[in-house]
């Protein structure tokens, strides 16, 4: 695992799990605001639509993305602890606004119901998740590894959104 020491020395334990908890209700806030919009829709606008035959079963969505969020939070966590604010704030700004696009994704699509609008931010997304792999890379190898099957799930989600839009 990463030293938890930052470029100012050692971070206190009780700072490294207030911070953990913050980053963790970062997340799962987002995972929130993406649920109540998204479950609603499940049995009655999404279950209408045309779905590839490779789409898994609804029941899978939930474990995925709650294992993604928690490996999402614990990245940002590793960064923050070892760089903080003041050394990562592009790596740390890029990861807020991917959750935020993230949260996004789930309003367009569900929300609005317009899976072509989420098609076109779904590509954002994806190039913001990159990004913050990227940057994440310079101050954590473990908190870029960890964001590695967020990446794969959305681009399978991407796949799973275009095949959507081409069959309704």
């Amino acid at each position: 695992m990463d030293n938890l020491e930052t470029s100012q020395g050692m971070t206190p334990a009780w700072l490294q799990i207030a911070g953990l908890g913050g980053w963790l209700l970062l997340c799962f806030a987002a995972a929130g605001v993406g649920s109540s919009v998204t479950l609603p829709q499940i049995a009655t606008w999404y279950a209408e639509l045309s779905k590839p035959s490779f789409n898994p079963p609804n029941w899978i969505f939930g474990p995925v993305w709650t294992a993604l969020y928690l490996m999402m939070a614990i990245s940002a966590w590793l960064v923050w602890i070892k760089s903080g604010w003041l050394d990562a704030p592009g790596a740390l700004g890029v990861f807020c606004f991917q959750l935020l696009l993230n949260t996004a994704w789930s309003a367009i699509f569900f929300g609005l119901e317009n899976p072509v609008a989420a098609a076109v931010e779904i590509v954002f997304l994806w190039l913001a998740i990159g990004a913050t792999l990227l940057t994440f890379w310079r101050h954590s190898r473990l908190a870029a590894y960890l964001l590695t099957p967020y990446l794969a799930w959305v681009s399978f989600a991407a796949v799973l959104n275009f095949s959507i839009v081409a069959l309704n």
